[in-house]
């Protein structure tokens, strides 16, 4: 890994964002072309700053169904400059999804998500969560809220760590890397999400390495057993119907393989064991709710469950493994 993190996702402390627009023009008027413009507010080591940015909704099912939606934040280089946000030219915010104390959580589930990926594989996108004062602009009367949320870095900055490339074009997920292509297996199982598919690069990226390998790298785990939120659907990818009934329900969906790469990345969970469990804990003064914590880090250990026993592993991952 040859690229640099930057220093906006080197430091770890919860972020202070402020920012104001109008919902409902976010979701009306926003597309993957149409941006609003609004002024993003931060502290950076206690001291307020602000920058200029562009912004717009995206994700598919929240965009539509969502209270807030989750954001794409484009910064030109000349506002990043000298600024903690220099190196990045977009970026994704990730809020709850609607106005309840229970999605306050679901958002730590999240990117807790993304923080189990971190220990996984040396290919994922950097996080950093923040409390964001956002200013709902409705007419005569705004609205203040105050929610947690994360910034996600842009796809193209894990590309620049990784040395490689972003790709756009279809790879069957036979054709990616076989240790890292079931290291995301192995993680969306863990996380229980089926909300995605690594072929048509739904809710995944893929990138081209300098030793000619395609890696996948996951993101958007709202729909996972994980998080576990309110309006979750079991995933109809390419409307194939799945046969579990909820998300919290478990279903391996990556491909077969030699089993030695099964073996191969078994080995690995078991080994990071200690590490992921680090991770979870580590978000545990997070939560508003302690009760969530511990339904999530049950969920999680419900997965090494089945990794522990042999029986287990070979009816629910490797008797599971798909064929087309």
């Amino acid at each position: 890994m040859d690229g640099e993190t930057t220093r906006l996702f080197q430091e770890q402390e919860i972020l202070p964002i402020r920012l104001g627009f109008s919902n409902k023009e976010m979701k009306k008027e926003t597309n993957d072309s149409t941006y609003i413009f609004t002024a993003l507010h931060f502290s950076d080591q206690g001291e307020w700053d602000s920058l200029d940015v562009r912004i717009r909704a995206r994700g598919n099912y929240r965009r539509t169904h969502c209270y807030f939606p989750p954001l794409k934040v484009k910064i030109k280089k000349s506002e990043a400059k000298e600024t903690l946000f220099k190196g990045n030219k977009e970026l994704k915010l990730v809020m709850p999804c609607v106005q309840s104390s229970s999605t306050q959580d679901n958002i730590v589930k999240e990117y807790m998500a993304y923080k189990l990926f971190e220990v996984i594989s040396p290919y994922h996108f950097k996080t950093r969560m923040a409390d964001i004062e956002f200013t709902e602009f409705k007419g005569k009367k705004n609205k203040v809220h105050k929610v947690k949320g994360f910034l996600i870095e842009d796809i193209d900055k894990v590309a620049e760590r990784a040395n490689a490339r972003k790709m756009k074009r279809v790879v069957h997920p036979l054709e990616q890397d076989d240790v890292t292509s079931v290291q995301n297996d192995f993680f969306q199982f863990m996380i229980g999400n089926t909300d995605f598919s690594t072929a048509y690069q739904h809710n995944q990226k893929l990138i081209f390495t300098e030793d000619y390998r395609t890696i996948p790298i996951p993101y958007d785990f709202d729909m996972s057993g994980l998080v576990d939120a309110s309006y979750a659907v079991v995933s109809q990818v390419g409307g194939e119907v799945l046969s579990i009934e909820s998300v919290t329900d478990r279903l391996y969906r990556g491909f077969e393989r030699d089993e030695s790469v099964f073996q191969t990345v078994r080995q690995q969970y078991l080994e990071l064991k200690p590490e992921i469990f680090k991770a979870v804990d580590d978000l545990k003064v997070q939560f508003e709710n302690e009760k969530e914590f511990g339904i999530a880090r049950n969920f999680i250990t419900d997965f090494f469950t089945i990794l522990e026993n042999d029986n287990q592993f070979n009816s629910q991952i490797l008797r599971k493994a798909r064929t087309k």
